[in-house]
């Protein structure tokens, strides 16, 4: 398996699949006649980031991974998102962006230093799949992960074929 095949498509998987979950948030808000910006505000404990901040953090983990695998410039998105429509947005940039990669671009990538940032005043240099699979990946999927947790705490109807983007 190349590493770009280990690379692109679990974010693909996943950023498609928190697409469908926010489609059925959406859905859950307006049959429940919720005001989506309560669901989009929703914690799972106090001291946690909201659902919107999680999208916000997987779609970067996502872009930045790639970009940061491939020695690419690092994509912008600031995190302005307040809607559904909005999230699902970023999520289709993110997508586009995450498919305009070419395995070749992925080549050596797992072996080469990938530098990032470690906390607000330090960085840190790893290999490329060490990176990936210590870092962003687990990162990637905590925030996806915790994104589904607090939809669904917060009623809406979804599973783990949802999560894996089955549904």
């Amino acid at each position: 398996m190349s590493f770009y095949d280990a690379v692109v498509p679990a974010y693909l998987q996943m950023l498609n699949s928190l697409t469908g979950l926010l489609t059925k948030a959406e859905a859950h808000c307006a049959a429940k006649k919720i005001d989506p910006s309560v669901m989009l505000g929703s914690r799972l404990f106090p001291d946690m980031l909201p659902l919107s901040k999680q999208i916000q953090l997987a779609s970067d983990f996502a872009a930045k991974g790639c970009a940061r695998l491939t020695h690419g410039e690092l994509p912008s998105m600031p995190d302005t998102e307040k809607t559904f429509e909005e999230l699902k947005q970023r999520l289709a940039k993110t997508i586009d962006y995450v498919k305009s990669f070419k395995p070749e671009q992925f080549e050596g990538a797992d072996s080469k230093d990938v530098t990032f940032p470690a906390g607000p005043d330090r960085t840190m240099t790893l290999r490329g799949q060490q990176f990936f699979s210590a870092v962003s990946l687990p990162n990637f999927y905590f925030h996806a992960t915790t994104a589904h947790g607090i939809m669904r705490h917060n009623g809406v109807e979804i599973g783990k074929r949802d999560f894996l983007g089955a549904n």
